[in-house]
């Protein structure tokens, strides 16, 4: 099974946010507001696009996904307030 780091970031009315950050963590980490982070497993990725689509108006609402092979190479600063949990990746 092959996985992959990713950052989500999303922009969302405000009628699906309370959707889209449950389909959110069920499968990736919460950093901060609209955004989430995690390895996931490739077909788990599928999974958290599929459930979104489902969820989100692609007229109005954006989802990003940041997907790294490796975090070897990449580097996580924090200025101010850490939110979100500790269990943060990078």
């Amino acid at each position: 099974m092959l996985f992959v780091f990713v950052i989500m970031v999303y922009d969302v009315g405000e009628k699906r946010v309370a959707k889209v950050l449950k389909i959110s963590r069920k499968y990736l980490y919460w950093v901060q507001n609209s955004v989430f982070e995690g390895e996931i497993s490739e077909s788990n990725l599928r999974r958290l696009k599929h459930e979104l689509k489902k969820v989100i108006n692609e007229e109005h609402d954006s989802v990003i996904f940041y997907t790294f092979r490796t975090t070897k190479y990449s580097q996580r600063e924090i200025m101010g307030i850490q939110k979100g949990g500790e269990e943060n990746f990078l």
